[in-house]
């Protein structure tokens, strides 16, 4: 048995390609929630969904979000009824008092659904409907998420890293801000003083995350602040993480990022946005999987490989290497 943390497109990536290393009936995968929203009354999920989605063959792989072919009728209706009534797009970020009312899972990442600055299928915003109504009903999100995951006929056990709220926010000199608003509204571009994840320091994780910590776990190419350090950031998962072999892949080739907001997100919170700065930030992780053309030096276990990920065939070489590098330390 093996448990991969995921968050963004990292792990995504290669759980693409890695069945025939790790069984996925032999798989979890614990999912960051930091990300997840509540827009327009229902809750999103972006990390769970992508996994979701590439366990049950719809996942658009040409974004890695969202589900392939979808119509987005009603989104852009919604656009067209914002223009015509005025409205400013958003994101529209609700007071700080509706932010505490209502569902408690959803608080601090409450959004009006006016203008919907992300963009929402019409069958990926089937899913979010159905999830929030099951959560309604009385269901816990892991609950919720598992009986998705049987509709989807997903192969791997999927959970969310906790039942609780853990928002991630970043301060920037203006304001503060939700992830999906800075990364999604504003593509990353505003500077950033901090990140904070609300909620973090009284939310608890399940018996099931507890149980999946036991075997060993791997952490994909994901970002360590907002990927990563939502999960870390919950005291239960940091000590379980401290106890089991860990093997993390990085998102860095020295200090040349793959993708996404790592590098600026990383320098916010004092780590060098290079591999040497992820080895740092995972003080639990116990070896690395490296790009070739990585020359870092790190003092713990390390396995080298071509760690691109632009294929399923990609996804099986580094699956490999993470394989070899468990070996070592498991």
């Amino acid at each position: 048995m093996v448990t991969f943390l995921a968050g963004g497109t990292g792990t995504p990536k290669l759980l693409a390609g890695a069945e025939g290393v790790f069984s996925p009936a032999e798989t979890t995968v614990v999912a960051n929630t930091g990300d997840d929203i509540e827009l327009g009354g229902f809750l999103v999920c972006p990390d769970v969904d992508t996994v979701l989605f590439l366990d049950g063959d719809l996942l658009d792989r040409a974004t890695w979000w969202g589900i392939k072919e979808d119509t987005a009728e009603t989104h852009e209706f919604m656009h067209s009824l914002a223009d015509s009534a005025g409205l400013d797009r958003g994101p529209r970020y609700l007071s700080a008092d509706r932010q505490t009312t209502g569902r408690p899972i959803a608080r601090w990442r409450r959004f009006s659904g006016v203008g919907e600055f992300m963009h929402i299928g019409d069958r990926d915003r089937a899913i979010h409907i159905t999830r929030t109504s099951l959560l309604d009903d009385g269901h816990s999100l892991t609950e919720v998420t598992r009986t998705l995951g049987d509709a989807l006929d997903a192969d791997r056990e999927i959970l969310p890293m906790s039942d609780d709220p853990v928002a991630s926010l970043i301060h920037t000199p203006e304001r503060t801000m939700h992830f999906q608003e800075f990364w999604v509204a504003h593509e990353g571009e505003p500077a950033v003083d901090a990140v904070e994840f609300r909620g973090a320091e009284a939310a608890t994780t399940t018996d099931a995350v507890r149980d999946a910590l036991d075997d060993p776990v791997v952490i994909g190419p994901s970002n360590p602040i907002t990927s990563i350090g939502p999960m870390t950031a919950i005291d239960e998962i940091a000590a379980a993480l401290a106890e089991t072999p860990v093997v993390a892949v990085s998102p860095f080739v020295e200090d040349r990022v793959f993708s996404g907001p790592a590098a600026k997100l990383m320098a916010a919170e004092g780590f060098e946005p290079s591999t040497a700065g992820v080895a740092e930030a995972y003080p639990f992780a116990d070896a690395f999987v490296l790009d070739a053309a990585d020359g870092t030096t790190l003092d713990r276990p390390t396995v080298r490989t071509d760690t691109t990920l632009n294929s399923e065939d990609d996804s099986e070489r580094v699956a490999r290497a993470v394989q070899d590098a468990l070996e070592v330390v498991a």
